[in-house]
């Protein structure tokens, strides 16, 4: 035997018995704004996981709700975070499990330059607002609160990202836009002073956790890991930066509540 061949053996059977990397918990959190935000707001989290599970975990996001709802019926997800309608359908249509949800509230805002003529909803006639995704559950809400309120002449325009939506109002490309409070109040305070709340929705069931139901063996690890977090000074600083002040479990019957959005 060759000397070489003989070290390709060698190699070849030291390889075999190393034990497999492990793959990573793929994390997909609903692109509720840019996808450069999304990994830097869950970096603390991403981290935490990887030391309390003791595996890597990939953070994944998709260009927009669509993209993201099939990709998590694809099962392309190990634990996810997305809005409450998406949450439950994603519980009846794919078998994921809840796990948490924030404390703080979850509202739906119409925004309008400060500035402009805009008072009430009659002002919105003709105009053209913005919204997330047209399967987003801030979009969901304006869109019907405008039939509800008999506005049925506004051109709808999509926007990626939740950051830009309120710049563009400002810099008088829309007349309103469909934003959630969590994302209003993380505004610099020179924007957010420049808008006004024309209305907003009653609370809804906001950001849901879900589990695959592959790794259902794993779900007290992780829900645990997940309230360990909540209580470490990366996760206060989490909380308190993006106003969500804590977790939560899901209140009985709350995704059920869920049902007429998850069903347009």
């Amino acid at each position: 035997m060759s000397r070489r061949l003989f070290f390709a053996l060698c190699t070849s059977l030291f390889c075999s018995l190393l034990p497999a990397a492990e793959p990573p918990l793929v994390l997909g959190v609903a692109p509720h704004t840019s996808a450069r935000v999304i990994l830097e707001m869950y970096q603390p989290l991403r981290r935490h996981l990887e030391t309390s599970l003791g595996k890597p975990v990939e953070i994944q996001t998709a260009t927009d709700f669509n993209e993201f709802a099939r990709r998590a019926l694809n099962q392309d997800y190990d634990l996810l975070i997305t809005t409450g309608h998406q949450a439950r359908m994603l519980q009846t249509d794919a078998a994921y499990l809840p796990l948490l949800t924030y404390q703080a509230e979850f509202r739906a805002l119409v925004l309008v330059d400060r500035k402009s003529g805009i008072r009430d909803v009659q002002d919105l006639h003709a105009s053209v607002i913005l919204g997330l995704s047209p399967t987003s559950l801030v979009t969901l809400w304006g869109e019907r609160w405008l039939r509800l309120q008999k506005i049925n002449d506004v051109s709808m325009r999509y926007i990626s990202a939740a950051d830009s939506i309120s710049r563009l109002v400002l810099a008088g490309e829309a007349t309103a836009a469909f934003t959630s409070l969590a994302n209003f109040q993380k505004l610099p305070p020179d924007v957010r002073g420049n808008l006004r709340v024309l209305a907003q929705s009653d609370p809804m069931l906001g950001r849901v956790y879900m589990l695959n139901k592959r790794q259902a063996g794993q779900l007290n690890a992780i829900a645990s890991a997940l309230l360990h977090f909540a209580e470490s000074s990366d996760g206060q600083t989490y909380f308190s930066q993006n106003k969500l002040e804590g977790y939560r479990r899901l209140r009985p019957h709350e995704l059920e509540a869920m049902e007429p959005y998850a069903a347009t």
